[in-house]
């Protein structure tokens, strides 16, 4: 039996590995954290240039691409009352359909018109498909798209919805998929068991309009990972296995963009932006420092290298010294921005509303090296993966990779 224990261990390790080395399993990538080791990621492209495929979606979708294996799996929301709920697979080489499963969403589908039912992302575990939308559906299929179970949340908690519609996109942490559904009329947050669908528990949130997503806080030396649930109350961090509070930042943040991660600091849109790092107890987290210049609009901060990158509401990019909030330096890109920047071999890619891709390489300072219009509205983040952008519109599904041919 303890042999057998320890294969299972040694398997399961084995997954996680290969996981974060190729895939990107959920919003901002597997570590939530919107980093990529990808390199070779073309900076350029266009028609007849670096457009490896692009594929037709079915309604409006604003979730972001998920890369689990060789499928590149998107959501969508189709009808008059957006309350046909897609979830399709495309193979990632040559962007072909291989599945489509298509559901009607249990609970409200009204939303503002930026936003639509399908604007949560997807989330993966690697042998299964964790899709939430707006009507606080919740679907879990395998990789072959063969339903394993779904619950509809609303029947459970039917005030749980706004009239701007929810967009918080689920995490997984272990055998836990972690979904925060949060609103004026009822708040919380249940982890749910990856292979049956069961709550294993539920946390009451704080009442209030929310659209942050929870992220992830890796632990050393082999103890459980911790959930991050940003609200307008401040941030909590807890274990996935319990749903137990573990420690708090109380001083409020914001409810759009949501915390990173880099070297157990967490960046919380908080006031600006606060760095805040675990004691390694029960108390609350030591606040390293706090800026308030870095106030974040829409898009989430990124870190990477020792550096915090934030875009505010005026379209500029700022870089931080992520040690103490120091700016430095800014750039000016070319806005509005709903998508979250992914930074990937020393540059930062990001779209704006109008489908502007632009790209900026990182360094002493920022130097915008190209602009590429897709021509279409772009409203998610793209995954990185191998050496190839995924990103999508309402319209489309598109693999960025650069040309083989000589």
């Amino acid at each position: 039996m303890v042999r057998s224990k320890f294969i299972q261990l040694l398997m399961a390790a084995v997954a996680v590995i290969g996981l974060t080395g190729a895939d990107w399993t959920q919003f901002r990538g597997t570590n939530a954290n919107s980093v990529s080791t990808a390199k070779n990621v073309p900076t350029e492209w266009g028609p007849g240039k670096n457009l490896a495929w692009s594929s037709a979606l079915p309604g409006r979708g604003l979730s972001c691409p998920i890369v689990v294996g060789d499928l590149v799996v998107v959501t969508a929301s189709s009808g008059p009352r957006q309350d046909q709920l897609h979830v399709l697979a495309f193979d990632a080489g040559s962007g072909e359909l291989r599945w489509e499963r298509t559901f009607w969403a249990t609970g409200n589908t009204t939303c503002h018109e930026k936003m639509c039912v399908a604007t949560p992302t997807p989330a993966s575990d690697g042998q299964r498909i964790f899709a939430t939308y707006s009507s606080n559906d919740l679907v879990c299929l395998d990789l072959e798209g063969n339903l394993q179970w779904l619950r509809g949340l609303t029947y459970d908690f039917p005030n749980a919805s706004n009239s701007l519609g929810m967009s918080s996109s689920p995490i997984v942490i272990g055998d836990v998929v972690v979904v925060q559904v949060e609103s004026d009329a009822e708040a919380f947050t249940t982890g749910i068991d990856a292979a049956t669908g069961i709550a294993r528990w539920k946390i009451d949130r704080p009442r209030a309009a929310n659209w942050t997503s929870p992220t992830i806080l890796r632990q050393p030396n082999g103890e459980s990972d911790l959930a991050l649930l940003q609200s307008s109350k401040g941030l909590s961090a807890v274990d996935p296995k319990s749903g137990t509070v573990i420690w708090s930042y109380d001083d409020g943040a914001a409810t759009i963009p949501s915390s990173t991660v880099a070297d157990r600091t967490v960046y919380v849109p908080s006031n600006g932006i606060a760095a805040i790092r675990p004691r390694g107890s029960s108390d609350a987290p030591e606040v390293l420092w706090q800026v308030g210049r870095l106030s974040p609009a829409t898009a989430s901060p990124v870190a990477d290298d020792g550096r915090l990158y934030v875009l505010n509401r005026a379209g500029v990019l700022n870089c931080a010294d992520a040690s103490n909030g120091d700016v430095i330096w800014n750039l000016r890109l070319k806005g509005p921005f709903s998508s979250t920047p992914v930074i990937a071999d020393g540059k930062l890619y990001v779209f704006n509303e109008e489908g502007l891709g632009q790209v900026v390489q990182l360094g002493a300072k920022g130097e915008l090296l190209s602009e590429n219009d897709l021509g279409e509205t772009i409203l998610c983040t793209p995954a990185v993966v191998d050496g190839a952008l995924y990103v999508r519109s309402d319209q489309h599904l598109w693999k960025i990779a650069n040309d083989t041919k000589p």
